[in-house]
């Protein structure tokens, strides 16, 4: 059984640093009998990424770093922006690669469908990409 910590009214205990902050210091919660989390918001801030790598991608911060370090710290896509969101497939879970927030928002955005990359790309380069009419509501994509 833990050791109840005298606080003045309007404050709390945080188990994770072991100080007594004000509520304006916590995370609301409302399932806790007080309706405050556990832990401060500096506390929670400090181990909830590496919680985060775990539970979503089954990373460690370290393998994690490796994977950024095997890329030389640079977004797998566009080689100039850092490297700091991991990105994986929605389908299977596996994790791909690091890449920076805009190459990482695009394949989001793009949802992940190689098919529409490569008409993304057609475009950039200047080909059109217009369906033909054959008949009403039939359209012919261009090969």
């Amino acid at each position: 059984m833990r050791e109840k910590v005298p606080v003045s009214p309007g404050h709390k205990h945080c188990r994770g640093c072991g100080e007594v902050k004000p509520h304006s210091e916590w995370h609301r919660k409302t399932s806790a009998p007080d309706g405050l989390a556990s832990r401060c918001k500096a506390c929670k801030a400090a181990t909830d990424p590496a919680g985060r790598l775990r539970r979503k991608y089954g990373l460690t911060e370290a393998q994690r770093d490796e994977m950024v370090a095997s890329q030389a710290g640079l977004c797998a896509i566009c080689l100039r922006a850092p490297a700091v969101q991991v990105d994986h497939c929605h389908e299977t879970g596996r994790v791909r690669g690091v890449l920076c927030f805009n190459c990482n928002s695009g394949l989001g955005l793009l949802r992940d469908d190689p098919e529409a990359m490569y008409r993304a790309a057609d475009y950039l380069e200047g080909n059109a990409w217009k369906p033909t009419l054959v008949a009403p509501g039939v359209y012919r994509l261009p090969s």
